[in-house]
C-alpha cells in the first residue's frame, strides 16, 4: 500500500507541475518573446542495494521546466533581421538625400538662370531682361544654399541617429552581461531561468537589428557576443560587456570602435543600422562634394563671363556671384540690373555678343545634366534599396514564422495537454484514494 500512496503522491505532485507550465505557456501565449516551455517529466528509478539492478515502478518525477527554443532559428531571425535594418537604414538617408537634391528645385533655377540670360541677349538695352535676370540668379544662389543647408542637416541627424544608435548599443549589451550573470546564479531547468533565457534572446534581436553579431551559448545558456563573424571583436563575454564608440570625420565617414578588456577593436558593421548609416554617410559626404564642386565650375564660371564683358555703363563686368563655406553656398554680390555684362570689350549697349560665353558654359559646364545625373542615380539606388527591403522583409517574416512554430506557444496544443495533464493528475488523486481505501479495509479486518 505504501508503494501505491508514493506512486500516486509523485504523480500529484509531477502533474501539478505540469499544468502549472501549461497554465504559464496560455497566459503567455500573447507575449511576444515568450519561448513555449515543457515540463520533463521521467520514471523514478532506483537502484537495488543488494544486486545493483535498477527498479523501476516508483512512480514519476518533474524533472525540470525544458525552454522548447530553437537555437538554429533564432539566429536565421537575427540574421535576416540584421540584413533588413541595414537595407531601410540606407534606404532612410537616400530619401533625405533625394529630398534635398529635389526639394528646392535647384534644377529649375538653373534652367531659368540660363534661360533669363538668353532673354536680355534678345534685348540687352533693356533693364527689364535685366532684372529678371538678377532675380533669377538670386533665386539660383538661395537654392544652392538651401540645398547645401538640407545635405548639411541630413549629415547632422545622421550623426545624431549614429550617435544614439550607438548609446542603445552599448544599454543592451550591459543588459545582457546582466542576464548572463543572473542566468548563472540561477538554478536550472527552472521557469525563471528560462524567463531570463527569454530576455536574452530578446536582447540579442534588438543587438542584431543594429549591428550584425555572431552568438555562441555555454551550457548554462549564457551568451557569448561578437560583432560581425566568430572572428569579430567580442561585445559580451559572461558578465563582461565591451563599449561601443562612434566618431565621424571632417569628411563625413564613419568609424566605430570596440573597448573591452584593456583592449580596442575596429568594428565595421556589416548588418544592422550602424552598417545602413555607414553607407548613408558615405553617399550624404558623396552628395555634398558633387554640389559644392558644381557651385564652385558654377560660380567661377559665370563671373569669368562677367569679367570679360561690359556692363551698360561700358566698364568691366563685376562679380556677379560669391562662393561660402562650404562653397555651395552662394551668395549674391551683383545688385544692379545694368552690371550685367552682356557686350564684349568694345561693343555698344545693344552688343549682346559676351553673353554667347553663358551659353557656353552653360554646354561645357553640364550643370544640369549633372544635377540630373546626381539625382537619378540617387533615385535608381533608392528605387533598388526598397526592392531589396521587400524581399528581405518577407525573408525575416519567414524566419520568424518558422521560429515562432518551433518555439512560440499553440494555444490548441496547450488546451489537450491541459486536458491531458489533468486526467493524468486526477487518476494520481484517485491511486492514492484508492490505496487509502484499501489499507482501511485491511486495518478493518485486522
Amino acid at each position: 500500500m505504501s508503494d501505491m500512496l508514493s506512486i500516486g503522491a509523485s504523480g500529484v505532485r509531477a502533474y501539478q507541475t505540469a499544468l502549472t507550465t501549461v497554465s504559464e505557456n496560455i497566459a503567455n501565449a500573447g507575449n511576444a518573446g515568450y519561448t513555449r516551455r515543457a515540463t520533463n517529466l521521467k520514471e523514478v528509478i532506483a537502484t537495488s542495494s543488494t544486486s545493483g539492478s535498477s527498479i523501476t515502478g516508483l512512480g514519476v518525477v518533474a524533472n525540470g521546466v525544458i525552454r522548447q527554443s530553437d537555437d538554429l532559428r533564432a539566429a536565421d531571425v537575427r540574421n535576416a533581421g540584421a540584413d533588413l535594418a541595414k537595407t531601410e537604414a540606407g534606404a532612410a538617408w537616400l530619401e533625405r538625400i533625394e529630398s534635398a537634391l529635389t526639394g528646392n528645385q535647384l534644377g529649375d533655377r538653373l534652367t531659368s538662370f540660363f534661360n533669363s540670360a538668353t532673354a536680355v541677349a534678345a534685348d540687352p538695352s533693356a533693364l527689364a531682361p535685366r532684372a529678371t535676370m538678377l532675380e533669377s540668379a538670386a533665386s539660383l544662389a538661395t537654392a544652392f544654399s538651401a540645398t547645401s543647408d538640407a545635405l548639411t542637416g541630413a549629415a547632422t541627424d545622421l550623426d545624431a541617429t549614429a550617435e544614439a544608435a550607438v548609446g542603445n548599443l552599448n544599454s543592451l549589451l550591459a543588459g545582457l552581461a546582466k542576464i548572463n550573470s543572473g542566468i548563472g546564479r540561477t538554478s536550472p531547468g527552472t521557469s525563471g531561468a528560462a524567463a531570463l533565457m527569454d530576455q536574452r534572446d530578446q536582447i540579442l534581436e534588438q543587438m542584431s537589428a543594429i549591428t550584425d553579431v555572431s552568438v555562441s551559448l555555454d551550457a548554462t545558456g549564457r551568451a557569448t557576443v561578437r560583432a560581425g563573424g566568430e572572428g569579430g571583436p567580442v561585445l559580451v563575454r559572461g558578465d563582461q560587456a565591451s563599449t561601443v564608440t562612434y566618431v565621424q570625420n571632417d569628411e563625413g565617414a564613419m568609424s566605430f570602435a570596440v573597448h573591452g578588456a584593456g583592449d580596442t577593436q575596429v568594428l565595421t558593421p556589416m548588418g544592422g543600422a550602424l552598417a545602413g548609416m555607414a553607407e548613408g554617410a558615405q553617399r550624404i559626404a558623396a552628395a555634398r562634394e558633387q554640389l559644392d564642386a558644381m557651385a564652385t565650375s558654377f560660380v567661377d564660371g559665370v563671373n569669368a563671363v562677367q569679367a570679360n564683358g561690359r556692363d551698360l555703363a561700358g566698364n568691366a563686368g563685376a562679380p556677379m556671384f560669391e562662393a561660402g563655406d562650404p562653397p555651395s553656398k552662394i551668395a549674391m554680390t551683383l545688385t544692379d540690373p545694368r552690371g550685367i555684362a552682356a557686350a564684349s570689350v568694345g561693343g555698344g549697349s545693344r552688343d549682346n555678343s559676351n553673353l554667347a560665353n553663358l551659353t557656353t558654359l552653360r554646354s561645357a559646364g553640364k550643370f544640369e545634366t549633372g544635377l540630373t545625373d546626381l539625382v537619378s542615380s540617387n533615385a535608381a539606388t533608392l528605387a533598388a534599396r526598397r526592392t531589396v527591403a521587400s524581399a528581405q522583409g518577407v525573408i525575416r517574416d519567414n524566419a520568424v514564422a518558422a521560429h515562432t512554430s518551433a518555439s512560440g506557444v499553440n494555444v490548441d496544443e496547450e488546451a489537450v495537454d491541459l486536458i491531458r495533464f489533468q486526467q493524468a493528475y486526477q487518476a494520481s488523486s484517485r491511486v492514492i484514494q484508492v490505496a487509502r481505501d484499501t489499507l482501511q479495509s485491511i486495518l478493518d479486518i485486522r
